[in-house]
This record gives structure tokens, sequence and C-alpha cells, in this order.
């Protein structure tokens, strides 16, 4: 929690905003990518998956501590069967076949969302990881899996109403910074800069308590055709912006 703190801090000190600590990214667009070149839905989403392994490489060559990513929104079990299965076993291969890479590169593992509905083997896969990758500080690469922003907020307010059931807190004793710990993102900073792709401007669900303060930048491009222009055009333009987080210049 102290290097949350730290990480707050220090990006407060200056008016204009430096590179951005943390980069969160709503990945939109892959089913449109697919449909545009009249290829199936998991086409797009084998190319997304690339898309995942650029922007990896170019945050940490860009000097981003904190990636996140919106894998699967807690909505997304509302598709067809058959792309939802596609999804799981994507996600399947890349821990399979990724981990011991990122590990290599001393990238962190870090998992948020709802894991009571994804499968056992999954499950294992994504244990394994965390606790392999664990130690690792050249970026901490965040996935959110079965997330909603909502349902984070509910399981948070829950936690602390346990807390005040048993007599442990008071309701005097339930500020911001407490809230925030019982958060998924407990332990890492909360967003400075959030991207979506494919020309949708909203935020479907995505980190709802956390981006109270974060800039905002809407790309009209999908995401398998993201890359490192389009990211540095992004950090660009909130390097740009004047961060004043609700107090007079």
């Amino acid at each position: 929690m102290l290097l949350v703190k730290e990480a707050f801090a220090s990006r407060k000190k200056s008016k204009q905003a430096d590179t951005p600590v943390h980069v969160a990214i709503i990945m939109d667009g892959n089913g449109r990518w697919a449909k545009k070149r009249a290829l199936p839905k998991v086409a797009g989403h084998k190319r997304g998956a690339d898309a995942v392994r650029r922007c990896v490489e170019d945050s940490m060559d860009l000097g981003i501590k904190y990636l996140t990513l919106y894998a699967f929104s807690s909505e997304n079990w509302n598709r067809p069967e058959n792309e939802v299965n596609d999804l799981m076993s994507l996600l399947q291969r890349y821990l399979t076949k990724e981990v011991d890479e990122l590990h290599e590169k001393n990238i962190r593992l870090n998992f948020i969302g709802d894991r009571s509905k994804l499968s056992s083997n999954i499950l294992k896969l994504l244990q394994e990881a965390e606790i392999k990758t664990r130690d690792n500080s050249r970026l901490c690469l965040t996935l959110a899996l079965s997330y909603g922003g909502r349902a984070e907020i509910i399981d948070a307010a829950r936690a602390l109403a346990e807390k005040i059931k048993t007599g442990e807190i008071n309701p005097e004793d339930i500020t911001e910074e407490a809230f925030s710990s019982h958060l998924h993102t407990s332990d890492i900073p909360d967003p400075d800069l959030i991207i979506r792709t494919s020309g949708e401007q909203r935020i479907s669900n995505f980190l709802l308590w956390q981006i109270a303060y974060a800039e905002f930048v809407f790309l009209d491009v999908l995401w398998p055709d993201f890359n490192r222009e389009m990211l540095e055009r992004a950090i660009s333009e909130y390097c740009g912006r004047d961060r004043r987080y609700g107090a007079r210049p």
C-alpha cells in the first residue's frame, strides 16, 4: 500500500502530466476487425492476442510501470457459447505458453475479477502465474477477467459491512482509503490514463471507483490494429493535459 501512495504522490507534484505510471486499456473491436475481413470472430480474438503482446513490450519500452487490460467483462458471459469457449481457450493457451517468457522479462502477472465462473484449469493457471511472477518489478500486467466494476464495489461494501457486523471496525472508520483497500486493485495505484479502442466512448463497467481522476483517450482503431504509434499518441495527448485533481490552477 505504501508503494501505491508514493506513486500517487509523485504524480501530483507537477501541474502538467508526466508519462503515466498506470495505463488501463479497454480492448475493443476484435469482432468487428474479423467481420470487416469476412473471418470468424475467433480470428479477431487471435489477432487481438497479438496486439496484447505488442502492447506489453511497448509499455515496458515507454516506461509504464502498470498496465491493466480489460480482457473479459462480467457481461461477456452473455455472448454466444461458442465465442466464450473460443475466448477461454485462447486465455488458457496464453497462460500456458506466455507465462515463462513474461517471467523472464521481469513482468508480474495480476488478475482481477470474479474467479468463481472460471474453469478449474484456468484457475490453476492463474494461481500458478501469480505465484511465479509475484516478485517481478519491471511491469505489473493486470488482466481483468470476468470483471465488473459495480460487482467489485459491492464486494468491497459487503466486506466492510461484515467487519462492522463483527465489531472489527466502526462505520466512521470507512474512509476512501479503507474502501480502496478492499477493492481487487488494492495493491496497485489507480490508472492515470484510460484508453479505449474501436471509436466507442463509454466505460463499460470498467474500474468505476479507480478512474475518478483518470484521463481518457478514445481511439478510432480496432484493437487488433493497435500499435506502438497509437500508444505513443495516447500518451502524448495525456502528457499535454493539465491534471489539477479538482484544485484551482
